[in-house]
């Protein structure tokens, strides 16, 4: 059976940390910043964790871990 190939699309925008969480950047943060507020941004452009327990079963399957 050959390999199974990692999706790059996923890859590029989810990052596994040490324990096992997936850890993904806020949409909505790259342009059209004028009219959103000084705390918004803020919130957007800190990174969180993925946490929906189907999302997470998938792009682990994406990502070969």
């Amino acid at each position: 059976m050959p390999k199974m190939k990692t999706i790059k699309g996923a890859a590029k925008r989810f990052k596994p940390t040490a324990t096992g969480k997936l850890k993904r950047e806020h949409a909505l943060f790259n342009h059209i910043l004028t009219k959103k507020s000084a705390n918004r941004k803020r919130r957007l452009s800190q990174s969180t964790l993925v946490t929906t327990k189907g999302d997470i079963k998938r792009i682990k399957r994406m990502l070969g871990i």
